[in-house]
């Protein structure tokens, strides 16, 4: 199977045209739309399934840029989300440990400014460690480059825990 650079005709890297990936997969899609294959064989039919699942997969992957640096990673033999790789920055580590306090306290007093603030540094520091992840990519420094992007992994999901607290903030008034 070839890997999804490939499949959308991609150089395989981190910076990546993304009118060019929508195109590649638009046309892809078009090509194996249900529609086209509605006198097709059983077997032509599952064929062009498994090519839009495929497309869908490889879209998604390319097109968010976390995905897509795990995904190189990965092309080079260093899996970013195997269990065995626990340790982290400490110095990383007491910088959530005190966003969560402070997520906490935000969300127990319903203290919106405290928490758009937070919101304002996470994704301060998530840009900043997007570029780090980027210049490890581009240096081919894999081992790096995954350390790093289970950092951007803990960044993500402690945005979207600042957008429910936004959220639960909102469904009070």
């Amino acid at each position: 199977m070839q890997n999804y650079f490939e499949f959308f005709n991609l150089p395989e890297q981190f910076a990546i045209d993304l009118q060019g990936l929508d195109q590649a997969y638009k046309k892809i899609q078009r090509l194996v739309h249900p529609d086209r294959f509605v006198t097709a064989t059983e077997a032509e039919k599952r064929t062009a399934m498994q090519w839009a699942a495929m497309a869908n997969d490889a879209y998604r992957t390319l097109g968010d840029p976390v995905r897509r640096s795990a995904y190189l990673c990965e092309l080079n033999g260093y899996h970013v989300r195997k269990e065995t790789h626990v340790s982290m920055d400490p110095e990383f580590l007491m910088q959530q440990l005190e966003w969560r306090e402070l997520l906490q306290e935000a969300r127990e007093t319903g203290n919106r400014p405290m928490l758009e603030k937070l919101a304002e540094q996470q994704l301060h520091v998530r840009q900043k460690q997007m570029e780090v992840v980027e210049n490890s990519l581009n240096r081919r420094q894999y081992e790096n480059a995954a350390q790093e992007i289970r950092k951007m992994m803990f960044l993500e999901k402690f945005g979207e825990e600042i957008g429910e607290a936004f959220d639960e903030l909102d469904s009070k008034h």
